[in-house]
């Protein structure tokens, strides 16, 4: 184990007994507990939470603002239009303004996320009909129909109140409301709100739709403390100023790695030939990257063990191998393991192997086989023809590309956790996603969709803040087209590289735009198709081998228009009758599919996608520029003419 490493998880185990701060997801809670040496904010209730005490500065110029210049609390606001946490806590500010009238003003700060790709286009209308002293009237009507955020939806709200439409159309495309957007996202990364909504009460950051009664306690006590600089003679419309002037601008750093693991999100999927102790249906998923000569993993079974009594059908445990080099016994055992999980003893083996660290020979391996009442004759066999090298190689390749270098590494949802943490530890991280789980079940996903909706959501919500002094925009990264399939001209100065999945909504979204696209820019511009098929899209993986299939038939973005404009029928027999409606030799499309000709591209597509940071999909890189999300077609145009200009190309598609 590589002495970083160490150091990551005796400080994990240390933070585990003293209190770790957690990184929350959307719409759950900051949980920071503070030791008994730490500062703390005035005594809480017991069942608030205590809030950090530091105050950030927030700017608010140009922001729209509610209430009085006079408000003694400023709580500005980072919030989604589309995020259904953000509805929430929109009733809940609302009924705090009722409640202290002049005494506060909302700030609203822009802070689209970009899974939710209504997102953006609302928060663009609002600040149009702002330009109309209409944005709070229209802010209203956007989390009241959260569900009717389409073109049609935004333009009804403005007839309704009555806004001169020629005008409010012509304010969409104004450049100033996207750079609106990236600098109020620029200041979220900046503060560390990572999620929607976050609020900063007179400077001071509260996470998530909390109850009211936290918002309360927060405003009564920064309340007192600006009543106390009235009386000292600061004007009351200076109050806030004089609160943020001495502010942080910067959230802190992680202070050590446990922390900066327990912030870290990664895609992670769940192999159908992995071994898994619990539902499929779980609310909540932890996939393990162990190694069974490794004294911290082993170290750990006694709290997995407590995990599976304590929360039963809510917590499935998925084992993936990661074997490290310097543990020579570590790969036969993993692959005896899997020998044991074809005969259905794998936990089994797994604590036998665990329990007898120091005796994982071939010899001690085919002892524990027998003990185990296993057909020895098979598992021997199993273990000299190499029959589970590829799959104990292809969780270790798995576990490289998310970043589990380490073990043992978990990952909760698609959390990073990293090292032989106390129950305690584990239990925070659990808790929280069975709290996102019951909101999404409450909302209509089914069990079978859960674990990809809280990927996605984990995802979105991660901490991305820049280091300091660095862009908003991820560096440009090198991107090479290889052998994926292209739409352009060969010379053409732009190159958008799209990793994307058949079976995913939004990347079926983003086709209008690419096709307009294509039809404004020419031959300046050209596509590249690689696959990035989700693990929860179980169809995904055959659609895309599908598409590989025609294009080897010179038919590959037919193949690929017929999948989107089908997503929800891409079994085999509809993939098939696609193929023979292109008119390809169906031989040839069958042979390929069945022989799974195409895995190791597509593989090697998923990981390229990993190793570029494209979590999510759709990802695009534009010149190597990183464009997340179903975006519209101003947020493309605005690196495409970039990177025309760049090239000494026309910037405006229209002068084409």
């Amino acid at each position: 184990m590589k002495p970083n490493v160490i150091v990551a998880l005796i400080v994990g185990l240390v933070l585990g007994f003293l209190g770790g701060r957690v990184v929350s997801g959307p719409g759950k809670t900051d949980g920071a507990t503070p030791s008994a040496n730490a500062p703390t904010a005035a005594k809480a209730a017991p069942s608030r939470r205590p809030v950090d005490p530091t105050v950030f500065k927030v700017p608010i110029d140009g922001a729209p603002v509610k209430g009085s210049p006079e408000a003694l609390i400023t709580l500005v606001e980072f919030s989604d239009y589309e995020c259904p946490f953000c509805s929430r806590a929109h009733i809940t500010v609302q009924k705090l303004q009722e409640q202290y009238g002049s005494k506060l003003r909302v700030v609203m700060k822009q802070n689209p996320l970009s899974f939710h790709p209504r997102a953006k286009p609302a928060a663009i209308a609002a600040m149009a009909a702002g330009e109309q002293g209409k944005y709070w009237e229209y802010h209203d009507k956007l989390f009241a129909n959260q569900k009717q955020l389409d073109d049609a939806s935004l333009e009804k709200y403005a007839q309704e109140l009555g806004l001169d439409m020629n005008k409010w159309k012509a304010d969409l495309a104004n450049p100033k409301f996207q750079d609106t957007i990236q600098k109020d996202q620029a200041l979220a990364s900046q503060l560390g709100a990572s999620g929607t909504p976050a609020f900063f009460i007179n400077g001071r950051f509260l996470s998530g739709a909390q109850p009211i009664d936290n918002f309360r306690a927060l405003i009564d006590e920064e309340m007192s403390k600006a009543e106390a600089l009235v009386k000292e003679g600061i004007a009351a419309s200076q109050v806030y100023a004089k609160i943020i002037s001495k502010g942080t601008e910067k959230a802190a750093p992680k202070q050590n790695p446990a922390q900066q693991a327990a912030a870290a999100v990664r895609k992670v999927d769940v192999p159908a030939d992995s071994p898994v102790f619990g539902p499929a249906n779980a609310k909540v998923t932890i996939v393990e990257f162990s190694d069974f000569e490794c004294p911290f993993c082993s170290r750990v079974t006694p709290t997995l063990t407590k995990i599976k009594e304590n929360y039963g059908k809510d917590v499935r445990v998925v084992f993936r191998h990661q074997p490290l080099p310097f543990h020579a016994n570590a790969k036969l055992a993993a692959e005896a393991s899997m020998a044991a999980h074809e005969q259905g003893k794998f936990w089994e083996m797994h604590d036998k192997l665990f329990s007898n660290q120091k005796a994982l020979d071939r010899a001690s391996l085919e002892k524990y086989a027998q003990e185990l009442g296993l057909n020895v004759g098979k598992f021997k066999a199993a273990l000299d023809s190499g029959k589970f090298k590829a799959k104990v190689e292809a969780d270790m390749a798995a576990g490289s590309a998310v970043g589990a270098n380490g073990t043992p590494t978990f990952f909760i949802n698609g959390r990073e956790f990293v090292g032989a943490q106390p129950f305690e530890s584990f239990k925070k991280l659990i808790d929280e996603e069975i709290g996102k789980a019951d909101e999404l079940l409450k909302s209509g996903t089914t069990p079978e969709e859960l674990y990809g909706k809280l990927l996605a959501k984990n995802i979105a919500a991660a901490p991305a803040a820049p280091a300091p002094g660095a862009p908003a925009e991820p560096p440009v990264q090198k991107v090479d087209v290889g052998n994926a399939p292209v739409k352009g001209a060969k010379n053409a100065p732009v190159t958008i590289v799209a990793f994307s999945d058949f079976e995913c909504p939004f990347c079926s979204r983003v086709l209008p735009t690419l096709k307009q696209i294509e039809e404004q820019y020419g031959n300046k511009v050209k596509v590249a198709f690689k696959n990035q098929p989700l693990p929860f899209h179980q169809n995904a993986k055959p659609a895309a081998a599908a598409a590989l299939a025609a294009h080897e038939q010179g038919k590959f973005w037919e193949m690929h228009d017929k999948l989107f404009a089908n997503q929800r029928a891409l079994d085999r027999a509809s993939l098939e009758k696609y193929a023979q409606e292109l008119g390809l030799n169906m031989n040839k499309f069958k042979a390929d599919l069945d022989s799974g000709k195409f895995n190791a591209q597509i593989d090697a597509d998923a990981a390229e996608g990993q190793r570029l940071g494209a979590s999510g999909t759709p990802t695009f890189f534009i010149n190597g520029r990183t464009l997340v999300g179903a975006q519209p077609l101003e947020a493309f145009k605005r690196v495409i003419d970039e990177e025309l200009k760049k090239a000494g190309g026309v910037v405006a598609a229209e002068a084409k």
